[in-house]
């Protein structure tokens, strides 16, 4: 018997019950993912901050037009009145 709420919708990803044993489990493989490898991980740490840097400037510098670029989108000079 499928749960339904009384307005007919479906229940969100939480409202059944397979997908909360799903993220448990992940959850507790994670854990112990993390618990048995941590010296490996640990050892990336610094490699993975140096890669934050390029990835970052590359992703972040969408929103302001890039390196040299103006903000002036008509190409006029703007004119002091």
């Amino acid at each position: 018997m499928a749960y339904r709420s009384h307005s007919g919708e479906k229940p969100g990803f939480f409202g059944s019950r397979p997908n909360i044993v799903l993220i448990v489990f992940l959850a507790i493989a994670g854990f112990y993912l993390v618990a048995e490898h941590s010296a490996h991980l640990l050892g990336w740490l610094p490699w993975l901050l140096l890669l934050a840097c390029p990835l970052m400037h590359f992703f972040m510098h969408g929103g302001h037009g890039g390196h040299g670029g103006s903000d002036d989108v008509g190409g006029n000079p703007p004119s002091d009145r």
